[in-house]
Formats: C-alpha cells, sequence, structure tokens
C-alpha cells in the first residue's frame, strides 16, 4: 500500500498542471455553432496546420479549440490558440501580421484584413475567418470576434519589453518576439525585435534579457567565438562582428541585457552606440 501511494505521488508531482482557462465558445445570433473539431495538442497539431506546426511549438503551443459557425452556405471558423505565456501569444501573432493590415483595438492588439481577424490576449492567439464577403457575415465576423476577446482571460497589454526599445526611428507594428534561432544562431534565443529607419539607414534591434550576468557573457562569448574573435573585455561591453549570416554586427551587453543591432556597416558605430547605450543606461 505504502508503494503505491508513493508511486500516486511521484506521478502527481511529475504530471503537468493545466491552468488553461475552460474554452466554451460563445453563442452568435443567427448561427448555428459546430465543434466537430478535437482539441488539437502539441503531439497532433501536424493534423491540424501540417507545416505551420512547428512554428507554433517553438512558440510554447499547449493546444487550440476549434469551431465553425455556420448560416445557410455562409461559415464562420474560430480558431482560440492557448501558449505557455502572453509573450509566446505575443510572439506566434507578431510573426503573422503585417504592419500594412488594418490594426483594430481588440484584445492587446488585432487586426482586420480580408475576412480575417486575428489578435492576441493573455496566453492566447485568435485567429477568425470568413470567405464571404457579404457585409452582414464581415458585421457577424467582427461581432464574435469581440465575444471571444471578452471572453477570454488575461492581459491586454502589449509585452512590457517593448517599451525599451527607443522610439526615435521605430517602425510602428514590427515589433516581434523571436524564441529561438534569433539571426539563424542555435545560441540565440528570446529576443524581442523592432525595425528602425534614421534617414536612409535601415536596421533592426535585438534586445535579449538572460536569468544572470553570467548567461549573458556566456552567449557573448559563444556569438564572438561564432564569428573567430575570441572575447576580451573591452571596458564599456561593446563588439563590432563580423558574421557570415548577418555581416556586420554591433553588440553591447551589460549585466543581464544584450543589445544586438544588425543593418548597419562599420562606420556607422555611432548610430549603434546611441541606440545601445539608451537601451542599457
Amino acid at each position: 500500500m505504502k508503494n503505491k501511494i508513493a508511486i500516486f505521488l511521484i506521478l502527481f508531482l511529475i504530471s503537468p498542471v493545466s491552468h488553461a482557462q475552460d474554452i466554451k465558445f460563445p453563442a452568435l445570433q443567427g448561427f448555428k455553432i459546430m465543434t466537430k473539431y478535437p482539441v488539437y495538442v502539441r503531439d497532433n497539431l501536424w493534423d491540424f496546420i501540417d507545416g505551420a506546426a512547428d512554428t507554433y511549438l517553438a512558440y510554447g503551443f499547449a493546444d487550440v479549440h476549434v469551431a465553425e459557425y455556420r448560416k445557410g452556405k455562409q461559415v464562420i471558423k474560430a480558431e482560440i490558440y492557448r501558449h505557455s505565456d502572453h509573450t509566446m501569444a505575443f510572439g506566434i501573432y507578431s510573426s503573422e501580421r503585417s504592419p500594412s493590415f488594418h490594426f483594430v483595438n481588440m484584445g492587446s492588439q488585432g487586426y482586420i484584413e480580408d475576412g480575417v481577424i486575428n489578435f492576441f490576449k493573455g496566453n492566447y492567439y485568435v485567429k477568425i475567418r470568413t470567405y464571404s464577403t457579404k457585409p452582414k457575415i464581415l458585421q457577424a465576423t467582427e461581432a464574435l470576434a469581440g465575444n471571444i476577446a471578452s471572453m477570454l482571460e488575461g492581459s491586454t497589454e502589449m509585452p512590457a519589453m517593448l517599451a525599451i526599445f527607443p522610439g526615435e526611428g521605430k517602425k510602428p507594428d514590427e515589433e516581434a518576439y523571436v524564441n529561438e534561432s534569433v539571426l539563424g544562431h542555435s545560441f540565440l534565443s528570446n529576443a524581442f525585435k523592432a525595425n528602425y529607419q534614421v534617414g536612409n539607414d535601415n536596421f533592426s534591434i535585438y534586445i535579449v534579457k538572460n536569468s544572470s550576468p553570467e548567461a549573458s557573457r556566456k552567449t557573448v562569448e559563444e556569438y564572438c567565438a561564432s564569428t573567430g574573435i575570441d572575447v576580451v573585455d573591452s571596458g564599456d561591453g561593446k563588439y563590432v562582428l563580423s558574421d557570415g549570416y548577418n555581416g556586420k554586427i554591433f553588440l553591447a551587453w551589460k549585466n543581464e541585457t544584450i543589445v544586438i543591432i544588425s543593418g548597419l556597416e562599420k562606420d556607422q558605430a555611432d548610430l549603434a552606440n546611441k541606440y545601445s547605450s539608451e537601451i542599457l543606461k
């Protein structure tokens, strides 16, 4: 009996505990809800979105609930993706948006484009679409999106790290979160990104927040080693690297924070220093 109790306790302690909100799709006047889809999880997401599954999994995908709203031949499809946290939900959302979309105040942020309404809120990324072009169906699609946004729990704020980026020259609605393989490097992860234009210069800034100064230094050393140089104490924690994938890279770090700037040339060090110093001050 004691052995059985011990095994039960071990299984209880190692089993994942789900804190997911129960998903019950809201009613939509005049439409019938069809919930023929299973709840897709990490093991079978490929059965639902196939080629895109790896990207979703990289952003902490947990499960997706799917429903169709039907009115005669008119169909609205709603997908509610749950991710591990707010940052991951923003990450997958930002990977699929374009600054040219029509943005709306829904959840933390959303957009409407040709019968598609996508937004994120809390740990959730919501995708709603219809192929109908009828005004009443498009209005119903917006109403459904609003109902789902009100139903879901979680923060309606943008990730706090985005506030660290300097405002001068920052391109609106191009911020992103890259969870893995930042700039194509397996050792770089967990980076917020923003794109900039200053005069004729276009460049990108990545901010990596590590758990400790030691973790930051290890990442910097690995990056420098990948470009064929040894890390020496530069005094101000700033380096110019020749990255075979990305050209010239300006890297600066202090304590837990690493700033990486790509898209500038070596003679534009003053511009890079201006931005990295403002972030690290």
